[in-house]
């Protein structure tokens, strides 16, 4: 069974934003075993999606459209679908009660132009959107089953999770899938491959490996495909427990569908303990992956953003004699924001960064890349130093991640 994706939007093919809900949409089809076959962007033309649903329906059994179903004279969609369907639109009554409502609760009157995205095509199911006015639409055409929804990524999410994963899986009899993502840190893809290359040349025939590098870790990821969900249960984990001693020294945990930070997040509250940061190269980047967590507020505490040297100074109290001895970016420095930090908001893990990310060397007289890591506890702090390379954006990155794997490493201990 395989599916397309289709997005609708001018806006997405001149960059001004960037398609989020195809890859939502691939990552929920997969679950439940569905192939993504292809993902397409297309103008907001009717000719063009036409074309695009043509092609769609000659490649896949479920076609998902996204975007265009606005009330807006630009947002054709909805008039191109049943174009295509040789069918016309008619006034669903129950979306236009949900429209009434909808702007109730904004104490206003929706316009005429509002209460049109009641129309719908005749053929269609309609998916009711209880977030938006726009309604999602579900239309079969012989064996096929093509899905439009609002572009709107909350809208389109809810329609996903709450109407149409429930209603594909009633449809139809997929295959089970299943995914392990291993999580490591510290080993360059291809030396990790030669590594492991005796374990992955037995792999069953129906578990996949991938390689996901990205800035100085390595994600293994496991894909098994079968009718029998036992099965691949069962061998998934025996692979994994085979690997898993090859790969102990840059293993750090699990990944599913989650970041290294929501693992980390996890165990904290596991644990019941708590963590702060203060950052100076990394211009608050590690506390703004920490915070974009559910529930980060029962484990993080807080972060000082010491970019400057004088608030190192001042809000840290990094003594000044350090600095002018050692350097801005250097260990001491590191380990001592590290420490102030973990005693400013009485945590139990601090995190501190000091580098130059470039393109110019600042306050220090550190190569560009150079970057000083520091994790503290309530019993020691120590520091490790790295270099990232010239590209700013990449040093920045490449240190967040850096940090995230000497905390996980250090709560693993535990």
């Amino acid at each position: 069974m395989q599916a397309e994706i289709i997005t609708i939007g001018d806006e997405i093919l001149i960059g001004q934003i960037v398609d989020t809900n195809s890859a939502f949409i691939a990552q929920q089809l997969n679950k439940i075993g569905v192939s993504v076959y292809q993902i397409t962007s297309v103008q907001d033309d009717k000719e063009h999606i036409i074309k695009s649903l043509k092609e769609a329906e000659d490649n896949a059994d479920i076609i998902i459209v996204t975007g265009g179903l606005g009330p807006t004279k630009d947002d054709i969609t909805k008039k191109t679908i049943a174009e295509y369907f040789s069918d016309t639109l008619v006034r669903n009554n129950d979306v236009t009660e949900n429209i009434k409502l909808l702007w109730k609760n904004f104490n206003q009157v929706p316009s005429q132009v509002n209460l049109d995205q009641a129309l719908v095509p005749s053929k269609a199911k309609v998916l009711m959107n209880t977030f938006g006015s726009a309604p999602g639409m579900w239309i079969e055409k012989g064996r096929k089953v093509f899905i439009s929804l609002p572009g709107v990524p909350y809208e389109m999410k809810g329609l996903i999770e709450n109407e149409v994963i429930p209603k594909l899986q009633q449809a139809f009899k997929f295959p089970f899938i299943q995914h392990k993502t291993i999580l490591t840190y510290g080993l360059g893809e291809s030396n990790l491959a030669a590594r492991i290359e005796d374990w992955e040349d037995n792999l069953p025939s129906f578990i996949k490996l991938a390689y996901l590098p990205s800035l100085g870790k390595v994600r293994l990821r496991l894909t098994a495909k079968a009718s029998d969900k036992t099965l691949i249960e069962a061998e998934i984990e025996k692979q994994v427990a085979l690997l898993l001693p090859q790969i102990k020294d840059i293993f750090v945990g699990f990944e599913e569908d989650e970041s290294i930070e929501a693992i980390i997040g996890k165990q904290l509250i596991r644990l019941n303990k708590t963590i702060a940061t203060a950052e100076s190269c990394t211009g608050g980047k590690i506390a703004e992956s920490i915070t974009a967590n559910t529930g980060a507020s029962h484990y993080f505490k807080g972060s000082v953003v010491s970019y400057a040297t004088e608030a190192k100074i001042d809000v840290l109290k990094v003594d000044e004699a350090l600095i002018n001895k050692f350097s801005v970016v250097s260990s001491q420095v590191a380990e001592a924001m590290a420490t102030s930090v973990l005693k400013l908001f009485n945590v139990d893990y601090a995190i501190a960064t000091t580098g130059n990310a470039g393109p110019t060397k600042g306050d220090a007289d550190a190569e560009v890349g150079t970057v000083y890591i520091a994790i503290a506890t309530k019993t020691k702090v120590y520091s490790e130093v790295f270099n990232f390379g010239n590209h700013r954006i990449k040093v920045i990155n490449k240190a967040v991640n850096k940090a995230f794997e000497m905390l996980q490493k250090e709560i693993l201990k535990k």
